[in-house]
């Protein structure tokens, strides 16, 4: 007997339950947010399900329509866009969710976002006002890149903060 097994009756009711499909769990998971095909597959195998149970348990969901990579997509990008990131950020996430390269150059065009103010209010939120010290300039440009955005927007932003400090 193990230990957890103490002081229960025979009637605990785990024994009584029915064990849960892949298409089961995978529903579960949709149920509580957006899955990339493969991000849901990733789960169920690494929950012990058959590879050929998951696949098949994946196209099920996405024939029914439970499971859309452009809806988890669009999702992710308004998600990441409300969060603070950039472009590149948000590109490297879709390519790892197993979104083709079409459909996230497509996703983040349509995203209307003005990347520029949404890098500005990110660098304001983060460290306030303006700096002329270059290592403090070197450490937002850094911020801003690791959030995904353009070096040329960094520059503009970064360089743009020494020349604020400059007019005071």
């Amino acid at each position: 007997m193990r230990k957890s097994d103490k002081g229960r009756g025979k009637g605990d009711g785990k024994a009584d339950r029915p064990t849960r499909t892949a298409y089961d769990k995978a529903l579960g998971l949709l149920a509580r947010r957006e899955h990339s095909r493969r991000e849901l597959k990733q789960k169920l195998e690494r929950g012990g399900f058959a590879r050929e149970e998951t696949t098949a348990a994946v196209e099920r969901l996405g024939d029914q329509g439970y499971q859309d990579d452009s809806r988890f997509a669009e999702a992710l990008v308004r998600s990441r866009v409300g969060q603070g990131y950039g472009p590149a950020r948000i590109r490297a996430e879709l390519r790892s969710q197993g979104i083709g390269d079409a459909a996230v150059r497509e996703l983040i065009e349509s995203a209307d976002v003005d990347w520029h103010d949404l890098a500005a209010n990110q660098l304001r939120r983060r460290y306030g006002g303006p700096s002329a010290d270059p290592a403090e300039r070197a450490r937002r440009a850094q911020f801003l890149l690791r959030r995904g955005f353009a070096a040329a927007t960094v520059r503009v932003l970064t360089h743009a903060d020494a020349e604020d400090a400059d007019d005071d």
